[in-house]
């Protein structure tokens, strides 16, 4: 069985991983910004770790208590995107056994979401605050919820990609992200850079939901082409450390503006954390450690 500490473990590698990645716009070793540091983030990554492992929590109570856990430890909103992705992951590790894979095991985690869930995960944004929630005319979040957690993220779901990934199955991370990764894996032997991919494709291909629910799209075209030309330039690139002169440029620029790419940096998270959670997975069936 994968022990709740291994989950933990693996959590905290992936949001570690991230932080490693020069991501413009975003948090990382290479450049902090928008009032938050990578030590918060670390601290974040330790602190609600206990919560999204802990067996005996529902989906929505993972969620609820690793953003509470968060507050007190930072008083700032530094992951909650990553948690909402993260969590439901965790939980799908529970429904894995022999023929099943985690992508299955997750649209089945998704698809029994509860309105108790969705209690938990309205509560859990609340005091996260993130920047740009607004207000909703219908089930808004600080109302009791009447809809399950599924139904709630299918409502804002076309303003918000990390919503989007309920509905989806994570479409996004495992058809898109994680081939990505492997191929960038690859070819460099640096899982930082493979984050890298990562974050510049997806910011390439989709707008980013935190920079537009306080922007609008008017910054949209803009980092989307400075972003693919971050991944052309990587895929170019016999060294990736060859690009970060032009990493730093965009970094310096997206920050001037005060874009932070949020959104897509959670996705990362979350496509790392997912190709940790395969490649155990894959291991623990050849051993025929089942269940698992």
């Amino acid at each position: 069985m994968i022990l709740q500490q291994q989950l933990s473990k693996l959590y905290q590698q992936a949001c570690e991983m991230e932080l490693q990645a020069f991501k413009p716009g975003n948090v990382s070793v290479y450049a902090e910004g928008h009032d938050m540091t990578v030590a918060d983030f670390r601290l974040s990554a330790k602190v609600s770790a206990d919560a999204l492992c802990n067996n005996d929590y529902s989906l929505g109570e993972k969620i609820y208590y690793a953003v509470q856990a968060t507050r007190v430890a930072v008083a700032c909103n530094t992951n909650l995107g990553i948690i909402l992705l993260c969590a439901p992951l965790i939980q799908a590790m529970r429904e894995i056994k022999s023929g099943i894979t985690l992508r299955q095991a997750l649209h089945q985690v998704l698809i029994t979401t509860t309105i108790e869930d969705a209690d938990w995960v309205f509560k859990a944004i609340t005091l996260a605050s993130p920047g740009g929630l607004g207000h909703a005319d219908n089930h808004d979040v600080a109302e009791k919820p009447t809809i399950t957690l599924t139904e709630a993220m299918r409502l804002s779901s076309h303003k918000d990609r990390i919503a989007l990934q309920y509905l989806s199955d994570y479409q996004d991370i495992f058809d898109f992200a994680v081939p990505i990764h492997y191929n960038a894996v690859t070819k460099s032997k640096h899982p930082e850079w493979a984050a890298v991919a990562v974050y510049a494709a997806l910011l390439s291909q989709f707008p980013d939901s935190h920079i537009e629910r306080k922007y609008g799209d008017q910054y949209s075209e803009m980092v989307a082409d400075r972003m693919s030309k971050v991944s052309r330039e990587l895929s170019r690139a016999e060294v990736p450390e060859q690009i970060l002169p032009l990493l730093y440029n965009v970094d310096q620029e997206f920050k001037a503006k005060r874009l932070n790419p949020g959104t897509m940096a959670d996705m990362t998270v979350a496509t790392v954390f997912t190709v940790f959670l395969e490649e155990v997975i894959q291991l623990t069936l050849r051993n025929k450690n089942l269940p698992i």
